[in-house]
């Protein structure tokens, strides 16, 4: 079982972020039975943030409702929250004063009813030095005991061998699926394998291109529709990759998100020089579809082979973000 600050993970995490940050969110009685179905599949490293809604309804809200109605299930999850950014929600600030209000509001939402094992930034700010910001973070917050430590979230290499320098790094939270696979080949995962790091893959699932659901621009959240992947000419050529996965999964009997959140797991075992360490975080609002992403699939080297064949013949089409999202920090 891979472990993170210490404590023993499922080796698939759970993402919270559709369950609080989307025009709809599902019922809280829905996402209750999401979180409570993730933690009977083992998926026990739940990924949260303080910007996943509005201030009134975010990770933290939820979370603190649910432990209040669950409380014997705090001490089985271990909770990584990302903050760091602003009092808007918009650009990163690393500095001490907003460092000290971003992790002392995730604290105080919580209400005392579960400790955050993992803080994160969502964003390197690029206007303060990691230091300063670390400094802040190890002597008054995890030397406390007020958090278990810190990881980082779509960084670059550069900034993952700067700050190893101050502070432990307990992870890297960087984009990883079958849509995209950047980290392999620009330093990133060399990095967190160097220094022992786990990876933590959001979009394991490529923004629902991956979960053999998306035929036409309106299966998409309609958030996404105007994101790089869903604008024409993109959306076609990013259908036929989808559709080649599907393929690949229907041959070998199942699902296209299970194939694809186990693909980001097997990179561990399977890529020379990968960190040993990758846990997807795949989100999910309904029951079914947790239960669904937990299922481990076996994929052979052959398979793992035939996939990056099939990933090349049919590369990804657009970037990643908006331009205005700030990525690779």
């Amino acid at each position: 079982m891979p472990t993170l600050v210490g404590k023993e993970i499922g080796p698939t995490g759970y993402g919270l972020m559709g369950l609080t940050w989307r025009a709809e969110p599902p019922s809280q009685e829905q996402a209750f039975e999401a979180m409570k179905a993730a933690l009977n599949n083992g998926m026990n490293f739940w990924n949260g943030g303080t910007f996943y809604g509005p201030p009134e309804y975010n990770s933290l809200v939820l979370l603190e409702r649910y432990f209040a109605k669950y409380p014997e299930d705090a001490d089985k999850v271990v909770l990584s929250i990302k903050g760091g950014v602003g009092a808007t929600g918009a650009e990163p600030d690393g500095s001490p004063e907003n460092t000290r209000r971003s992790i002392d509001e995730a604290i105080a939402q919580l209400k005392g009813r579960k400790k955050i094992d993992i803080f994160e930034f969502a964003r390197r700010d690029q206007k303060v030095p990691m230091k300063t910001t670390f400094d802040v973070v190890q002597k008054e917050y995890i030397d406390t005991g007020k958090i278990g430590g810190i990881s980082l979230s779509e960084v670059r290499a550069e900034t993952i061998h700067e700050a190893v320098k101050h502070i432990k790094v307990v992870a890297v939270e960087v984009e990883l699926s079958l849509f995209s696979r950047h980290i392999l080949e620009n330093g990133v995962a060399d990095a967190c394998a160097q220094y022992d790091i786990p990876v933590v893959a959001y979009s394991p699932i490529g923004r629902g291109w991956l979960s053999g659901s998306i035929k036409s621009i309106e299966d998409v959240q309609p958030h996404l529709r105007s994101w790089p992947w869903f604008q024409p000419p993109n959306f076609e050529i990013n259908l036929e990759l989808a559709r080649q996965v599907a393929a690949l999964a229907e041959k070998k009997g199942v699902t296209p998100a299970q194939l694809a959140i186990s693909w980001t797991k097997r990179l561990a075992t399977w890529r020379k020089g990968a960190p040993k360490t990758i846990i997807p975080i795949p989100g999910a609002t309904t029951a079914a579809r947790v239960n669904e992403n937990a299922v481990a699939v076996d994929i052979s080297d052959e398979e793992m082979k035939a996939i990056e064949e099939t990933l090349d013949k049919f590369p990804r089409a657009g970037e990643r973000y908006p331009d205005v999202v700030p990525i690779n920090t």
